[in-house]
């Protein structure tokens, strides 16, 4: 691998979509963009990936500079799916033809029965389930053979959920020597939806696991059980809003093995010559608080997060019988039940009642908003 870079960089996601990259274009054009995040995996419907990509992928990647993305391996999946194993195949391929800085995934599982459509929710923060994670993490691992990482979780149930998630990760990634994306707008949503300070919040995070920082856009929805509440989405379809710059200037501090922050938007929110414009500028904002961090601090941590010893993979995967049929029962309350009333009632009559998933302390307006996330979803992102 590439030498690590000595300064934190500043990073666009690039994808093969025309929206997304007509809007990057000037900003490759200008030599500002200093990394590129690729979300592998999101090309199932593409042939054959143009040369002119390809070339571009290696000239990030032999600078060390190029990142990879995962989107659908849905990490805490109860079963072991054929999906997860061709997922895993295909990221072993494209290790093999370009050179990744480290590869990450999202904490949660993939509601819905497409491998590729499907809401990033949730899970129990049990020892079974911090067992199948960690068992995913390591074969993740094994297939890339770089660092690997997990991006923080917007949505959640509780607010308990939002004070564990940070504990849970650390957790998780131990046994790889793994790292942390920070998605500052992740942190947002929770920040907005459960009445946090970030002061508070961010502490509850492994500050100095964290590698890359994300800051995307997203939107607010009305609740319909709480009219006088607005939730935070992390939809990526807007502009980044003031508050997530802030933020960026209060955490760059906080983070001594960061190395990358990236500015990601939806190529569907970038139709027109106006939101292209402000993502450059959004991008151009990002940069010059990096910049300024930069000029500060002469040089950032070298930690390479790699596994600091050889391990086995289990021969047997490990699987839960009972996760996989809560998992289920979830994915059609949400994406089926009509409204949050009928949601409540079926959850109240299935597997999940009284369990690991404590459905009874659950925010009736995130409950509604989940039903939300899952139906937009199951129709693709």
């Amino acid at each position: 691998m590439s030498k690590e870079p000595l300064k934190i960089q500043s990073g666009v996601s690039c994808n093969l979509d025309n929206s997304l990259l007509q809007a990057t274009l000037p900003l490759f054009a200008a030599e500002k963009v200093e990394a590129i995040e690729w979300s592998f995996d999101t090309l199932y419907k593409v042939r054959e990936i143009p040369e002119w990509f390809v070339e571009l992928l290696h000239a990030f990647g032999n600078e060390g500079r190029l990142i990879g993305h995962g989107v659908y391996f849905s990490l805490f999946s109860g079963k072991w799916t054929a999906e997860q194993q061709r997922w895993l195949d295909h990221l072993r391929k494209v290790s093999s033809n370009f050179t990744f800085n480290h590869i990450t995934e999202h904490f949660g599982f993939l509601t819905g029965e497409d491998f590729h459509k499907g809401a990033p929710i949730s899970v129990p923060y049990t020892t079974e389930t911090l067992n199948i994670g960690i068992d995913r993490l390591k074969r993740i691992q094994e297939a890339c053979s770089c660092p690997v990482g997990l991006e923080n979780l917007a949505f959640s149930y509780s607010l308990e959920e939002v004070q564990r998630q940070g504990e849970f990760l650390e957790r998780l990634i131990e046994p790889v020597n793994g790292f942390i994306i920070l998605d500052l707008h992740n942190l947002y949503c929770q920040l907005q939806n459960f009445s946090l300070d970030f002061e508070t919040l961010i502490q509850a995070y492994p500050l100095d696991r964290v590698r890359e920082i994300h800051i995307s856009g997203g939107s607010w929805e009305s609740s319909g059980i709480h009219p006088q509440r607005t939730i935070r989405r992390d939809t990526h379809d807007d502009a980044v809003p003031e508050a997530v710059f802030e933020l960026l200037k209060q955490t760059l501090p906080l983070c001594r093995n960061l190395q990358f922050v990236v500015l990601e938007q939806l190529g569907v929110a970038l139709h027109t010559l106006e939101s292209q414009q402000q993502f450059q500028t959004d991008f151009n904002l990002m940069q010059s608080i990096v910049n300024e961090f930069n000029a500060q601090n002469q040089s950032i941590s070298n930690a390479d997060f790699l596994p600091k010893e050889i391990f086995q993979l289990n021969e047997q995967i490990p699987e839960s019988v009972t996760l996989h049929q809560q998992q289920l029962e979830l994915s059609s309350i949400l994406e089926h039940a009509p409204n949050y009333e009928e949601a409540t009632r079926l959850l109240s009559n299935s597997s999940l009642a009284y369990s690991a998933w404590k459905t009874e302390a659950w925010s009736p307006y995130m409950l509604e908003t989940a039903l939300r996330i899952a139906q937009k979803w199951k129709q693709g992102w």
